[in-house]
């Protein structure tokens, strides 16, 4: 995976919110950091018995004073708290106001009719000296006149106020001037409200830091827990060679483009020795590398001396027949003696009245270098006499084993699997897929995966990858190399039935077959 995927993007940017999440609570309680601040809120405001001034209240109900005192028709109590939420102390010298007064109330509509200051703090009841006509405190219409109250951060006072006129519910505002600082209305809960558990911010936090570790936690979940690679490439890259690991090829380069963007591996297999071609002729000592890698079943010939090959895992090859032949077992020497053209008939080797017909590999096939080389001894096979596998070409064949030749692993076990009689090789797996046609053992040894780990059961061969010198660090061959035969590579290995080399019961057997 590039570090700049969506999976790292969501990660980080989910983990600086919750990151500036919590900042926001602390900069939420100092509301203004380094600033001075009054705030106000109105915690009361209610009318004095009922309030049927709209025509929808109940009847007023008044006692005592309330009922004998003048003006008390619509009368109202207002409770307002000032205090200091700043960051820092207010003192009596950081009222800007020219005047006597520090702070103005204004109750619009009403008229005041009476204030009682209260001070509940036990460390704030020298504020109560302050509120003196001598140092500005008074009232007149519909606004009072506050002294220049000094307030330390968190202390508050209140006043409960009588007012006249109006509607409860009507504009309160305080204003005045503080240097470096400001008069600000904050927010509270009214003594008729049911305090909720936690304060609006705190649920804002909470429902953010729950998102935030939500998407993280998705992430984990939603992934499919694979190591993600490191050192992805860019490029274009041609994988060419053996058509018996072109599944496990194509696997792991799908594999690769998801998990690397920007990097395209075109697999296009159609023989070992083909591709071994193509990869020599595509480079050179002045261009350099190109973008290429090629897979050979078995080393490689040694034509080249600028081709550099990589172990990259064990393969199990086997001798497939018909299964209209009961044959389960051939010793080596019977299978050479088969593909050198001495026996033409099943018969003649204990088996049913079918002509023998031999469905080989074409020339470029590494498959085919590697059954000549490890069961037939180095000898070559006859030349090829049929082009269907079923009857020879020309007259002068009579006599001669029907040989016939295809291109790929796929085509082989095709013709296998339809020709009663025939009798051909293959990449164990492939040949475990198609129905029509079984696998013989080898001088009593099964061919299976799990004999790859031993070396008992001989036609099975290391895959070599072949780059055009040592690819270039960075490069997208260098990084596929490396993709292939590590974590992701040898899991994709290990599906299809190889043995990969990077593993501990794989290194020894790369170590000791070519």
């Amino acid at each position: 995976m590039e570090w700049l995927s969506t999976e790292n993007l969501v990660a980080i940017l989910t983990a600086l919110l919750g990151i500036a999440a919590s900042f926001a609570v602390v900069w939420y309680e100092r509301r203004v950091p380094r600033r001075r601040r009054i705030g106000y809120r109105v915690q009361m405001d209610m009318p004095v018995g009922g309030d049927d001034r709209s025509g929808q209240g109940q009847a007023d109900i008044r006692l005592g004073l309330f009922n004998d005192l003048p003006d008390m028709a619509d009368a109202t109590l207002v409770l307002l708290r000032i205090e200091n939420d700043g960051a820092e102390s207010v003192a009596d010298t950081d009222y800007t106001s020219r005047d006597l007064h520090g702070l103005t109330a204004v109750f619009a509509g009403r008229v005041v009719r009476g204030v009682a200051v209260t001070v509940t703090q036990p460390d704030a009841e020298h504020l109560m000296e302050h509120f003196t006509a001598s140092r500005g405190m008074r009232n007149s219409g519909n606004t009072i006149y506050l002294p220049r109250v000094p307030l330390n951060r968190g202390q508050h006072y209140k006043l409960l106020v009588l007012l006249t006129g109006g509607r409860v519910g009507s504009a309160v505002r305080v204003s005045g001037g503080i240097r470096d600082g400001a008069v600000a209305p904050n927010r509270s809960t009214t003594v008729d409200d049911k305090p909720p558990l936690f304060s609006q911010p705190s649920r804002l936090i909470t429902v953010l830091l729950t998102v935030c570790v939500t998407v993280l936690a998705s992430i984990i979940v939603v992934g499919d827990g694979t190591p993600q690679p490191i050192g992805c490439a860019a490029g274009n890259l041609t994988v060419n060679g053996s058509t018996a690991f072109a599944p496990v090829m194509r696997e792991v380069a799908a594999r690769y483009e998801a998990d690397c963007a920007g990097g395209t591996v075109t697999v296009d297999t159609r023989g070992s020795n083909e591709g071994l071609t193509k990869l020599a002729a595509a480079g050179s000592p002045a261009q350099g590398a190109p973008e290429m890698i090629t897979i050979y079943d078995g080393a490689g010939p040694q034509a080249n001396a600028e081709l550099l090959s990589t172990r990259v895992g064990v393969s199990a090859f086997a001798v497939v027949v018909n299964n209209d032949l009961p044959v389960k077992n051939l010793t080596t020497d019977q299978v050479r003696r088969i593909f050198r053209g001495d026996f033409l008939n099943w018969s003649q080797l204990d088996g049913p009245d079918l002509p023998i017909s031999l469905v080989s590999r074409d020339a470029d096939s590494g498959t085919r270098d590697l059954f000549r080389r490890v069961v037939l001894g180095a000898e070559g096979e006859p030349a090829f006499t049929s082009y269907d596998c079923a009857r020879q070409i020309y007259p002068q064949d009579e006599g001669k084993v029907i040989r016939c030749e295809r291109r790929s692993t796929g085509e082989v076990l095709a013709g296998v699997a339809s020709l009663p009689g025939a009798i051909g090789y293959s990449e164990l797996r492939a040949a475990l897929a198609v129905p029509g046609l079984h696998t013989v053992s080898l001088d009593g040894h099964s061919p299976s995966i799990e004999s790859l780990g031993k070396m008992s059961y001989p036609f099975a061969a290391v895959e070599f990858a072949y780059t055009y010198g040592p690819p270039r660090a960075g490069s997208l061959t260098a990084s596929f190399l490396t993709y292939l035969t590590r974590d992701i590579g040898q899991s994709v290995m290990r599906e299809q039935g190889h043995l990969p080399c990077y593993t501990p019961e794989g290194f020894r057997r790369c170590e000791d077959r070519p």
